[in-house]
Parts: C-alpha cells; sequence; structure tokens
C-alpha cells in the first residue's frame, strides 16, 4: 500500500524525537513576546452554545477583582509561589461565596441549589504571573472536609480551542463553562512537571523512566500534531496511576494559551524546550530510536482515529478557527514554511491563517495514519 511507504518515509521526516542532542539545537529564545489574547467570535458563542460549554454563570471575572487586599501564598520551603490569598469585604465574600457555590453545582453537578449546604469556599487565590491571570477557588465539603479546585479567568478564544481540542484530540476528558467575558475550568489533579523533574525523575527505577519516556514521546507528538505550544515543565503535570503490576504515566497539559500561535515549529515539541532538557536526555538514554519511531506512529494513528470519531464537531470547531486569524502575518508564514519543509505537504503553503494550518495538520496525519489495517472493513 503507498498510503504505508509514504507514511513511513515521513515519520524520518517529522518524527525527529530524540534524535537531536541538546547541543545541537538551535539555542535563540523560541517564544519571544507575550501572546495577546483574542476575542470569542460571534462563531465561536455558537460553538460553545451548541455544545453546552457556554451557560449564565453566577459570577464573573471582574467580581473577583474586587479584594481589597492580599497575602503572598509560600511553599513548604518559604519560596514565593506568585499566588496570592484576596481579602474581601465581608459583604463581598458573603456574595462571591454564595455564587461560587453556584458555579461548582454547575460544573460538577446538575447546577441546582440543592448541594449548597454542603459545600463551602475556603479560599480565593489571585495568580501574579501568566496570560489569563487566574482565580484559583478552593471548594471543599463540609461534612468529609475533602476539597477541590476551579479556576476562572479572562476569556482567550486561543485558550478555549486549546481546551476543546484537548477535549477531542486526547485521551483525556476536560469540563470548562463560559459566560461573556469569564473563563472556568476544573483543576487538573497531577504533580507540576517542574517539580517531578527536580524532585523525583532521578530517582525512578529503570522501568518506570521506560514508562514515562515512552509518555512523553506520546506528549510530545501530540502537541506537535495539533499545534499546542509552550508546553514548559510548568505548564503540565505529570498523573501517576498505580496498575495492578506497575506504575502507569500520563503527561497532562494545564496550560493552552500558546494553542496555534507561535511561528517556530519547534515551539510545539516540547523536546526543544531547555526546561524539558533532562526528560528529554532521559528518554534518549533509555528509549531504543526504534522504539521512539514505534510510540510516534502509534500517537499518531491514534489522534487519527479520535479525530475521526469526532468528524463533525472538530470540523465546526476548526471553522470557528478559520473565521479568525489567532496569530500575526509573520508568525502565520514561519510556520506554514516550517510545516512544509519537514512534510512537503502544499496544503501547508495554500493555509491563509492558523486555523487552516491546523486543518491541514490534522488532514495530514489522517490521511497517512488513520488506517492501514489489512483486515480494517
Amino acid at each position: 500500500m503507498p498510503g504505508i511507504d509514504f507514511a513511513l518515509k515521513i515519520i524520518d521526516l517529522v518524527g525527529r524525537f530524540a534524535l537531536i542532542p541538546p547541543s545541537l539545537r538551535v539555542n535563540n529564545k523560541l517564544i519571544s513576546r507575550k501572546k495577546q489574547p483574542f476575542p470569542v467570535t460571534p462563531l465561536l458563542q455558537a460553538y460553545l452554545d451548541t455544545h453546552n460549554r457556554s451557560v449564565d454563570i453566577p459570577v464573573a471575572y471582574e467580581d473577583l477583582l474586587r479584594f481589597e487586599g492580599s497575602v503572598a501564598i509560600l511553599d513548604g520551603e518559604g519560596r514565593d509561589t506568585l499566588w496570592v490569598d484576596c481579602l474581601y469585604s465581608t459583604a463581598d465574600r458573603d456574595e462571591l461565596v454564595l455564587n461560587l457555590k453556584r458555579v461548582y453545582s454547575i460544573l460538577h453537578a446538575d447546577g441546582s441549589d440543592t448541594i449548597l449546604p454542603f459545600i463551602t469556599v475556603d479560599s480565593i487565590a489571585f495568580c501574579t504571573f501568566g496570560n489569563t491571570k487566574p482565580f484559583r477557588v478552593k471548594v471543599r465539603n463540609v461534612i468529609n472536609d475533602n476539597y477541590i479546585f476551579l479556576y476562572i479567568k479572562r476569556c482567550d478564544a486561543s485558550r478555549i480551542y486549546g481546551l476543546e481540542l484537548e477535549q477531542l484530540l486526547s485521551p483525556n476528558r476536560i469540563q470548562f463553562l463560559v459566560h461573556a467575558g469569564t473563563l472556568i475550568e476544573e483543576h487538573i489533579v497531577g504533580i507540576p512537571g517542574d517539580v517531578f523533574i527536580q524532585e523525583r525523575l532521578e530517582a525512578l527505577p529503570m522501568q518506570d523512566k521506560r514508562a514515562l519516556a515512552k509518555e512523553y514521546v506520546k506528549f510530545n507528538e501530540r502537541c506537535f500534531m495539533r499545534l499546542l505550544g509552550d508546553m514548559r515543565s510548568y505548564n503540565y503535570v505529570v498523573v501517576i496511576t498505580q496498575d495492578f503490576d506497575r506504575v502507569q504515566y500520563r503527561i497532562r497539559s494545564i496550560d493552552f494559551d500558546q494553542q496555534s500561535y507561535e511561528g517556530n515549529a519547534k515551539v510545539y515539541q516540547p523536546e526543544h524546550l531547555p526546561e524539558n532538557d533532562a526528560l528529554s536526555r532521559m528518554t534518549r538514554e533509555v528509549l531504543p530510536e526504534q522504539s521512539v519511531q514505534q510510540y510516534i506512529q502509534e500517537e499518531r494513528a491514534l489522534l487519527a482515529k479520535r479525530a475521526a470519531s469526532e468528524a463533525q464537531r472538530l470540523a465546526d470547531l476548526l471553522t470557528c478557527m478559520q473565521d479568525q486569524p489567532l496569530s500575526d502575518e509573520g508568525k502565520i508564514a514561519e510556520l506554514k514554511q516550517d510545516l512544509l519543509a519537514l512534510t512537503g505537504d502544499v496544503n501547508f503553503k495554500r493555509a491563509a491563517n492558523m486555523g487552516e494550518i491546523l486543518q491541514a495538520a490534522l488532514d495530514f496525519v489522517r490521511r497517512n495514519y488513520q488506517n492501514h489495517s489489512p483486515f480494517a472493513r
């Protein structure tokens, strides 16, 4: 089958993980400027309404900005976390607590007030770092002290596209809600990547290193194929699951601001980011190149299957992305050129905006990796 031969050839062109040692990488700063937010267009709003991502949320981002003071939050070592605990007047806090409890009910239950007596809001923290300047809300069950976090942010179309693509093209499910200029997300549980690399990576037994390296290759490929950028170690978490005879690892993005924005194709590959050097080096050490290429092909095939199973919703989302630029002309032109050079696919050359570039990338994956089984019907 000619498609198989072509696909294997492309692995040599694009699946370059573990072939480029850090000493040979381009050392210039890959992400040069803070990304500008993009508005939610009427077409995107219609998409969110159709797919139950948009509701009348009883609290807005601006409501949480009314705090009158703050206290820095330090970690266990006394270091500044760049989060502050917000202090509100009694009247403002009472109203906020009630409305935030209702938000929790909308996101995690049926939206009614029946669960409100059983939950409370312990804290509202504000992050002084990051594009969306999020608030982190700790909601606790008053009966058993179990708690979860919610994040409330300003809306950014890029982030919404990233969240939706995470739902459609990754093995992970994610909950979020949008209303006017406010975005509410669930907390993604896991160990921050930078903390894991610093405190746990070296001590892992060899079998666990191989399992983590496999997931890192797949994560690298997922980000590249769907154009999710800036996966520096503090923008993803490592999720550990105890199986009956081993430990399983999964790497999950927690930051989606850089969806289809940067021009340099390397930004979309975590292996090229200096913050991930220790993880990239370990992967090169514990996985032979043959295994790396196997996992790359596996992940592309899985992504193609996910895209096929969500074909209509994905098409609607891509139509929304093609309705707005999402980046500047220089970055669009640079990314088109990079991907054209890597794949030889002229559809990248023809793309007019980031939405069309992503469309071309997903079409490329589906065309070459969706199903090569001789037993398929």
